[in-house]
């Protein structure tokens, strides 16, 4: 009787052990597949880049022609501080842009 509640015992903690080996095994399989997946969202954020690209180019027109109508309002209006509005106008625009090539650049896109 002594016997068998040694094995039994023995059984016990080699299935102990053995679960735990595995649990080790299965986490170290998936801890490998986060380069996979560091490497996939920089390829998916790099091919995204051309399209933000063109997205502040359209909002650059879109805010230049917005600028170009509010300036012509006040400049006819005869306001004095046209100037100073044109120039905030014209500012925001050349941002975007320039934020764009700077990006592109800086990171290498």
């Amino acid at each position: 009787m002594k016997n068998v509640k040694h094995h039994c015992i023995t059984f016990k903690k080699t299935a102990v052990l053995t679960s735990f080996l595995f649990l080790i095994t299965v986490t170290l399989t998936q801890a490998q597949d986060g380069l996979a997946g560091i490497a996939e969202a920089d390829r998916q954020v790099r091919s995204y880049f051309a399209a933000g690209t063109s997205l502040m180019y359209a909002i650059g027109a879109i805010l230049g022609l917005i600028g170009a109508v509010k300036v012509y309002q006040k400049w006819n209006a005869g306001d004095p501080d046209t100037g100073k509005v044109a120039a905030a106008w014209f500012g925001s625009c050349v941002f975007l842009v320039v934020v764009a090539t700077v990006i592109q650049s800086f990171f290498g896109v």
